[in-house]
């Protein structure tokens, strides 16, 4: 009687058997899975290929195949008082409007650029240090809205 109530058996031990509920333990250990697997899936959806402009695509040899574009250099520079857009050797600004960047007016200048530069396809932008992260985002939106879809991202006063 003392054995089935209080866990010792005649000899005054404790009983040494007992039963592990792994159940909680596999039910964390699922969750944990599951949410690694959908972070990955998101990871990847959110993920934009840049610098594709830089490097050409290799071929079925392995030597890097240059891509055809027009060779004059289209650079999007982010500053304080908005963007700077160099085209070759030729530079404009598209200042900010009310504290905000003009995003409508800088996809109006690069769909102008596109026109007379239609075979042109990539681009590089670059962003100071100090300026949110969100403005390099909204000018590769511009960029990508307006035609140019190889992207590359540089320091800011990079050549």
């Amino acid at each position: 009687m003392f054995d089935q109530m209080g866990g010792n058996n005649q000899s005054g031990k404790r009983s040494t058997d007992i039963e592990l509920n792994l159940v909680p333990f596999i039910d964390l250990m699922s969750t944990c899975i599951s949410f690694l697997l959908i972070t990955a899936v998101w990871t990847q959806v959110s993920m934009i290929q840049i610098g594709s402009s830089i490097y050409g695509k290799k071929t079925a040899t392995g030597q890097v195949e240059e891509p055809k574009r027009e060779q004059i250099n289209l650079k999007i520079d982010v500053t304080h008082s908005g963007y700077v857009v160099n085209l070759g050797r030729q530079s404009f600004s598209i200042p900010r409007v009310n504290s905000e960047y003009d995003q409508p007016g800088l996809i109006s200048e690069l769909k102008e650029i596109k026109g007379k530069y239609p075979e042109k396809i990539d681009g590089i932008i670059t962003l100071l240090d100090d300026i949110k992260y969100d403005e390099l985002i909204k000018g590769m939106d511009s960029m990508m809205i307006a035609g140019f879809p190889e992207i590359a991202i540089a320091t800011q006063g990079a050549q």
